[in-house]
């Protein structure tokens, strides 16, 4: 394990925006609870889809966009505020 400083653009809480030393932009840190609880919601909507449950589908991936969305939400006013441009 190597120790490095990073810049922490949002409180240390889930999903905190921090750039590594020799990164251009920055990241979100992605809790592994988290990170497991998105594979499982993806994993989800992939069993949904070949069951063909559309709709159930449809409706699982409708909350993990709003997820996602609330992620890079945080992330774009992280930035914002910070006067950092977007990678995107």
């Amino acid at each position: 394990m190597e120790r490095v400083e990073a810049e922490l653009f949002t409180d240390a809480g889930n999903d905190a925006v921090v750039r590594l030393p020799g990164r251009r932009f920055p990241g979100v840190l992605v809790q592994g609870d988290t990170l497991r609880i998105l594979s499982t919601d993806v994993a989800e909507i992939v069993e949904l889809c070949a069951a063909g449950d559309v709709e159930e589908a449809r409706q699982a991936a409708s909350l993990l966009h709003e997820q996602l969305g609330a992620k890079l939400q945080r992330y774009t006013d992280a930035l914002d505020a910070h006067a950092e441009k977007r990678p995107f």
